[in-house]
């Protein structure tokens, strides 16, 4: 079992770092420079996309094989409250990825030859991002951590994963600061990074 877990900790750990890595700006620079044709770079985004899930399977094959133990199960009633959680949660992550562009965020729409050129990028401060600077990490996080069950496995993945989560936000952030500067520095002194504020957003 513990060698099992090992495997599996090292293949998230693994999987996050390569993601952390394509997602950079200095790595998709170096796209840009040797695609050379703006056509090529413009698949990268779905292209991404399609590797981040693809690469997901060997993960959720060793989480679903390995040897494993349980560690906890929620009982009834409780079990419906955290389903209820983890559906809200799965509709905050849709909402999310919607508020800031479905296709975009899929790597569609940068496959149009007039991409960026009708208008340049807008910060999304509205809807869900009025309370909360990564809702999507925020959803992610509480769908993993009122699941009904909890395994030996499964806790090592949501622990590597979490960590990911927040060093992700941190990366993100950097990368928002220079495309955005003044404008995102005053919608981060005011919104809250991953614990939603309840008070009146705008406060």
């Amino acid at each position: 079992m513990m060698t099992g877990m090992v495997y599996l900790i090292g293949a998230s750990i693994f999987w996050a770092v390569v993601h952390s890595i394509l997602a950079s700006h200095g790595f998709k620079h170096f796209v840009r420079r040797v695609a050379g044709a703006p056509a090529y770079f413009r698949l990268y985004r779905f292209a991404y996309n399609l590797f981040s899930f693809a690469s997901l399977f060997p993960i959720a094959v060793m989480l679903l094989t390995f040897p494993d133990r349980l560690l906890y199960a929620i009982p009834e009633p409780w079990i419906y409250l955290t389903t209820v959680i983890q559906g809200l949660a799965a509709m905050a992550l849709v909402t999310g990825v919607m508020q800031t562009g479905l296709m975009e965020f899929v790597g569609l729409a940068q496959l149009a030859p007039s991409y960026g050129e009708s208008k340049p990028a807008e910060l999304v401060t509205g809807g869900l991002y009025a309370y909360v600077r990564h809702p999507l990490y925020t959803a992610g996080l509480v769908f993993l951590w009122f699941s009904p069950e909890m395994t030996i496995n499964r806790l090592a993945l949501w622990i590597v994963f979490s960590i990911y989560f927040v060093v992700g936000a941190f990366f993100e952030e950097r990368r928002l600061l220079r495309d955005f500067g003044s404008i995102y520095a005053e919608y981060k002194a005011k919104t809250p990074m991953l614990i939603p504020k309840i008070a009146n957003p705008k406060a």
